[in-house]
């Protein structure tokens, strides 16, 4: 018996050993893409595609973040991007948690329906609503401006925020809001002061989810600012690096350096809460 221990034993480690060795080889394939970009944001134009898989520049070309940020206006962009992402995610976090609240705290005839209708919204296209869209936004004499872009990304469905907020509020005790209600509280004031205060970790998700969306949206915010280039966001201005007879590609990867690096602190910062939001949402 003592002898047939080693063996299984070894083997053990041995397959430790190998499990740790496929999970870092993964690892490394999922951020060799950045490590890359990061790579060419400092290279040469002659050397970002000569060197292939090299991810060591001969020399560091700062300017290219220079190029970026001065005279493709980046900076202008990275403000444009931040106050519409703000905007946007503010928005649907309270357009989305009222409608949560209310599929998920009242029974009313239509409700099964209304769900339905929102994970419908699912297989819809982002373009099929693009043209009703520009054209509500001219009406409102909000083309070419922030506050209509800003709308324009909160207004659209946002299923799966609803549906999280639903199934969260749907789990809570009734207990909760009755004690209020003889307490004295409106619907509106339960809502604010003791049911959106408890779904934290939904909101945090939604946070997260909505940031992400508005932060790389280019389809509505090319659109909606045609007219006035001082107001894209900076997934849009990209284009900036692209000509007619040749694209900077070194200057586009340090404007993407740019655009990522203010998402990578923000997930750095609310990852917690995003994991234990996503886990109490699949729970629930």
């Amino acid at each position: 018996m003592r002898r047939a221990a080693g063996p299984t034993r070894f083997s053990r480690r041995a397959w430790t050993v190998l499990g740790i060795v496929i999970l870092t080889l993964i690892c490394a394939l999922w951020i060799y893409p950045f490590l890359w970009l990061a790579s060419a944001s400092l290279k040469s134009p002659l050397e970002i595609f000569s060197k292939g898989l090299n991810l060591v520049p001969d020399a560091l070309n700062w300017q290219n973040y220079q190029r970026a940020w001065g005279t493709a206006g980046f900076g202008i962009y990275l403000l444009n991007t931040a106050l519409i992402t703000v905007g946007t995610v503010a928005l649907v976090i309270f357009h989305t948690s009222l409608s949560g609240y209310v599929l998920g705290r009242y029974d009313f005839i239509g409700r099964r329906f209304v769900i339905g209708v929102i994970v419908g919204t699912f297989v819809i296209p982002i373009g099929m609503g693009l043209i009703p869209v520009v054209d509500l936004t001219q009406r409102m004499g909000l083309l070419n401006s922030r506050i209509g872009v800003t709308l324009a990304l909160a207004g659209s469905g946002h299923a799966a925020a609803i549906l999280l907020y639903t199934g969260f509020f749907r789990q809570l005790p009734k207990e909760l809001e009755e004690a209020a209600i003889i307490d004295g509280a409106g619907v509106f004031e339960v809502f604010r002061t003791i049911m959106l205060p408890l779904a934290g970790p939904v909101t945090a998700t939604v946070a997260v989810l909505t940031f992400l969306a508005a932060w790389n949206s280019f389809l509505l915010p090319l659109v909606l600012t045609f007219g006035s280039p001082d107001k894209r966001t900076l997934a849009v201005g990209m284009l900036a690096f692209v000509g007619t007879n040749e694209t900077d590609w070194p200057g586009m990867a340090a404007a993407a350096m740019i655009a990522l690096l203010p998402v990578i602190t923000f997930f750095f910062f609310v990852q917690r809460y995003f994991v234990e939001g996503v886990a109490g949402a699949v729970k629930s």
